[in-house]
C-alpha cells in the first residue's frame, strides 16, 4: 500500500516530481511559510484596524510573534521533522526573534525614513506602502533569513527517532 507521500506525488505532474523530491525540505518550509504569511496578514490587519491603529510596526510585530509559534509547531512536525536536538526550541525562538527584526525593518524604513505616512501621503498610499514594505519585502527577507539560520543553527542533527529507524549506510527517508 503506498504511503501518503507517494499518493500525493502521483497527483503532481511527472516533470515537477524530481524537483519537489530533491528540494522537499524547502518546499515544505515554503508551504509553512505561506500558511503563516496569510495568518500574519490577517492578524496584522485586524490589529491595525482595531487596538493598534496608530502603531503599525507594533501590529506587525505582534502578528509575527504569534505566527512564529505556529511556524515552530508546523516546521518541527513537518518541514524539519527528521532533524533536531533537545535544545532546538531555544534556537528556533532566537532565530525567529532576529527574523522579527528583519521583518520590521522595511516597514520602519517606509514609515519613518521615507515618510510614507499620513499627512505626507494619502491613507491608501500609506496602507499600500505598509503592505509592500512590511508584508511583502519584510516577509521575504525574514523567510530567507529563517531558512538559512534554521538549517545552519537550529535543525542541524538527525533526531533520535530517525537515527533509530535508519539502516547503516542508508540516507534517512525525508517526507
Amino acid at each position: 500500500m503506498p504511503s501518503p507521500t507517494q499518493r500525493a506525488l502521483t497527483a503532481i505532474p511527472e516533470r515537477y516530481r524530481p524537483f519537489l523530491v530533491k528540494h522537499r525540505k524547502l518546499v515544505k518550509f515554503l508551504v509553512v511559510g505561506g500558511t503563516c504569511f496569510i495568518l500574519t496578514m490577517l492578524i496584522n490587519f485586524a490589529l491595525k484596524m482595531s487596538v493598534l491603529e496608530s502603531k503599525p510596526v507594533m501590529a506587525l510585530t505582534v502578528a509575527t510573534v504569534i505566527t512564529t509559534v505556529v511556524s515552530y509547531v508546523l516546521n518541527r512536525q513537518w518541514s524539519f521533522r527528521a532533524a533536531g536536538r533537545k535544545r532546538e526550541a531555544a534556537g528556533f525562538f532566537v532565530v525567529s526573534a532576529l527574523a522579527v527584526g528583519v521583518n520590521d525593518l522595511p516597514l520602519v524604513a517606509s514609515r519613518y525614513v521615507f515618510d510614507f505616512r499620513e499627512p505626507d501621503v494619502s491613507h491608501f498610499s500609506q496602507e499600500l506602502a505598509d503592505f509592500f514594505s512590511g508584508m511583502i519585502i519584510g516577509t521575504l527577507l525574514a523567510m530567507a533569513f529563517r531558512f538559512w539560520a534554521m538549517n545552519r543553527f537550529v535543525f542541524t542533527q538527525l533526531s533520535d527517532r530517525v537515527r533509530q529507524d535508519q539502516e547503516p549506510g542508508r540516507e534517512p527517508e525525508r517526507v
